[in-house]
């Protein structure tokens, strides 16, 4: 039994292994490509044993300016997340206690809707108030994805608190707004923080609504990697150093957020 059990945690190792390399492969590829030239890129031979260089980073930060549309990026990512909790949190608690679970349907149904289909009639409302190429333009359009994400996600949370705390809370004089501010949101914390982690995501790496609405004083990282490709020539080195500059972000919020994101999913997933 124990040889059986043995082998089984050995064929599972491997195969996890297997499967961990077949994910990371790309991102391995991209790291290795950005200490690349041109030129070692496209040698098949120098995959792994290569003269590392830095130029391509150097080129990202002083040729196109990078700094800036990390900074676009962070303000638009934040403020389309802040502004979908102001508004998502309460909805999504006003849904789970009074059980409308139409107007939550409703919500699910403007999460699936594709993005796309807003954006004419986004573009077009912007256009006529002067708001192309602006930081509001661009936080409100990436809130018409993240604020139904983050009611959906919280629903279910809210759902899964104990109702007695709050009426304990009411019996002691406590408003409904206190209630919420000052138990509710506490207690929810693993919650909101998985919703907005995917919702930054979301937002930093969002490139449709950017392409249309931004421009030279808003553009955010992905149109800058964009940038990178021409009609006669795609320059993968610092389009692959400009891809890990993007990924680095978030990958250090994902690692230090990462206890608060599985136990978040883990609440939201069951109730009682």
């Amino acid at each position: 039994m124990k040889k059986k059990k043995r082998l089984l945690n050995i064929v599972l190792g491997v195969l996890t292994a297997i499967v961990m390399l077949a994910f990371s492969f790309p991102f391995i590829w991209m790291l290795l490509a950005s200490f690349k030239t041109q030129a070692q890129i496209m040698a098949t031979d120098q995959f792994f044993v290569f003269k590392p260089t830095g130029k391509n980073y150097s080129s990202v930060f002083g040729e196109y300016d990078f700094l800036k549309f990390v900074w676009n990026s962070f303000v638009v990512a934040a403020g389309s997340t802040l502004g979908s909790l102001l508004l998502g949190l309460p909805a999504a608690y006003a849904i789970a206690r009074h059980r409308l679970q139409g107007l939550g349907l409703i919500i699910l149904v403007a999460r699936i809707i594709p993005g796309i289909t807003f954006l004419i009639p986004w573009f077009i409302i912007f256009s006529k108030i002067g708001l192309v190429d602006s930081f509001v333009s661009l936080i409100l359009s990436h809130m018409l994805v993240g604020l139904p994400f983050i009611i959906w996600v919280m629903i279910s949370f809210f759902e899964g608190l104990p109702e007695e705390i709050e009426q304990a809370a009411l019996i002691d004089g406590c408003t409904y707004n206190k209630v919420f501010t000052n138990i509710v949101l506490p207690i929810s914390g693993p919650g909101i923080i998985t919703a907005s982690l995917l919702s930054f995501i979301f937002s930093w790496n969002n490139f449709m609504f950017s392409i249309i609405l931004a421009g030279d004083k808003t553009k955010t990282l992905p149109i800058a990697v964009f940038n990178f490709l021409s009609y006669s020539e795609i320059n993968w080195g610092a389009l692959m150093a400009a891809a890990c500059i993007i990924t680095l972000p978030v990958l250090i919020i994902a690692l230090v957020a990462q206890r608060y994101v599985v136990s978040g999913l883990a609440s939201g997933a069951v109730k009682g």
